[in-house]
């Protein structure tokens, strides 16, 4: 595997020195105006905790903050982790903020903890995505939210070539991501496409 490819396979679980380059790339950029647009549609006005899942670079936790009380961040990297907590650290040091290194398939969170969870540009890579699904509904309260944000709605013309070069992704498209939400048990789905950018909103609650 050459050096570009080892780069940009730390986008799937950053690790080493190009994983810290990768999640400092994470926090800006391209990335940072598609969260923007993403949480400017997302319901947090109600929202008293949240859960970020694959915290990456922590950029969005910190924006999250922003807009809600205390919100959690999961990470399977512990570059990603240690990087979240040093962007987050006066929200940590504060008690609004717990970042943990944990995996989407078995969050260390109780039922029914969060108004809202966040998952931006991580389902490329969820093993078994739909009871990855089933354990974020597990985690929610009834009337929660679960926001899906992907830099990709699978209809992108670079799609089959970022495929192929990183390792275990799949660019979801929004009817897949539908049925595997539906599938999940959720409801009220929704699916929010910026078109020229191909950028990716789905928005799904738990209702039992």
């Amino acid at each position: 595997m050459g050096l570009l490819s080892k780069f940009f396979n730390n986008t799937r679980k950053p690790e080493g020195f190009l994983g810290k380059m990768m999640v400092n790339g994470m926090n800006g950029g391209g990335h940072a105006r598609m969260a923007e647009w993403a949480l400017s549609s997302i319901p947090t006005a109600e929202c008293d905790n949240a859960l970020d899942v694959g915290c990456g670079g922590g950029a969005n936790i910190q924006r999250l903050l922003e807009r809600i009380p205390n919100v959690a961040g999961i990470d399977y990297s512990s570059v990603s982790v240690e990087k979240s907590k040093d962007v987050n650290a006066k929200a940590i040091a504060a008690g609004r903020c717990l970042i943990q290194e944990a995996s989407v398939e078995k969050l260390p969170f109780g039922e029914n903890s969060f108004d809202l969870v966040t998952a931006f540009e991580t389902i490329y890579f969820w093993p078994d995505i739909e009871n990855c699904f089933k354990e974020v509904k597990r985690t929610l309260k009834t009337g929660g939210t679960f926001a899906i944000i992907n830099e990709s709605d699978g209809n992108g013309s670079n799609d089959a070539k970022w495929e192929s070069m990183i390792e275990g992704m799949h660019t979801y498209k929004p009817e897949e991501i539908k049925t595997h939400l539906s599938n999940a048990g959720f409801s009220e789905i929704n699916i929010k496409i910026e078109e020229k950018k191909h950028w990716l909103l789905a928005t799904a609650v738990k209702r039992n």
